[in-house]
């Protein structure tokens, strides 16, 4: 439990921004018009592709005996590929919206 506050102490405004970033993506994600949910979607996919392989370099790169960077790690590359698929499915989904039915 002491290493958990000291990591928090000395990084208290790292935590400080994800929170603030958490918040605003929830809020302007929220006011999104559908019109522009596939371009949206597609940006964030590529910055998910991003998190995805930090988290496999970090994991790649990280000491046997560090479960924390090798937790985080293994959690960024989890959720980021979640969003990866789940993006390309929405996109899928959306651009077969706008193709015309063939006869």
């Amino acid at each position: 439990m002491e290493a958990f506050n000291l990591f928090v102490s000395n990084h208290i405004i790292e935590i400080y921004v994800l929170l603030l970033a958490i918040f605003l993506g929830f809020e302007l994600i929220s006011r999104v018009p559908t019109v522009l949910h596939t371009p949206l979607m597609s940006g964030t996919n590529a910055i998910s592709g991003v998190v995805t392989l930090g988290g496999v370099i970090l994991v790649r790169s990280a000491d046997s005996a560090d479960y924390l960077a090798l937790g985080l790690g293994s959690l960024s590359i989890v959720l980021g590929m979640i969003n990866v698929v789940g993006g390309y499915a929405v996109t899928d989904r959306m651009l077969k919206m706008f193709k015309k039915e063939k006869k």
